[in-house]
């Protein structure tokens, strides 16, 4: 039997975190084990209860969801604790912010509830949920206009892993990249892996944020 997985809600709406612990605890694999109304009581909860998956609204008092997200990557004590990033707007300036600061993706509040209980299932496992096109137009367009990116070192990647780290920075999944690249997806994952192994990256998100701060992927790769 699967372990079941604990998350931590961070909504400053009372009613929202009400629906979604509603949801999460009727899942029969997913527990909710605390509640916050602001970014500081999130991070403080993150310590208390070690979560696997914080789901993390942007706009909160005290401290935001971006700091929120920043403080709880940062803490090495929480290395294994993933957010997921909510949000009220599909192009939402911050959310491209957000999965740079470490967030493993972010889901729009009104996604349909199957789709929300497998966001948090595939999060806890460690992989990022960036698949969405609305995903791609919207790191394109933040990260095209976000301040000047930092050096990101490929050095060590090889052609291959170059290659693969645009395709999934271009946001495809293993399967796609697999297909264009007439490998298999056990083969696509690998190089996936092996990319972010070198470059330090926490998990795909990540390493989909390195790829446009490198240079390696422009607006110009999207479909």
């Amino acid at each position: 039997m699967s372990p079941v997985i604990r998350v931590v809600l961070a909504d400053d709406q009372g009613l929202v975190r009400a629906g979604f612990r509603a949801l999460l605890d009727d899942a029969g694999d997913i527990e909710v084990v605390g509640e916050a109304g602001d970014g500081a009581a999130a991070v403080d909860l993150a310590r208390s209860t070690r979560p696997d998956v914080v789901l993390m609204d942007i706009r909160m008092p005290v401290l935001d969801g971006l700091e929120a997200t920043r403080r709880i990557v940062a803490d090495e004590l929480l290395a294994g604790v993933r957010v997921l990033v909510l949000t009220t707007f599909e192009l939402d300036e911050y959310v491209f912010e957000a999965l740079a600061a470490g967030a493993s993706g972010f889901l729009l509040k009104n996604t349909d509830p199957m789709e929300l209980l497998r966001a948090v299932r595939v999060v806890a496992q460690g992989e990022a949920l960036l698949a969405p096109s609305v995903t791609r137009r919207l790191i394109a367009k933040f990260a095209a206009a976000s301040a000047p990116p930092r050096a990101v070192d490929l050095a060590a990647l090889t052609e291959r892993e170059r290659e693969v780290m645009a395709l999934a920075g271009a946001g495809l999944s293993n399967e796609e990249i697999a297909e264009r690249l007439v490998v298999s997806p056990a083969t696509a994952r690998t190089h996936v892996s092996r990319a972010m192994v070198k470059l330090g990256a926490r998990d795909r998100a990540q390493l989909v944020v390195f790829a446009y701060e490198s240079g390696l992927v422009s607006p110009g790769h999207l479909g």
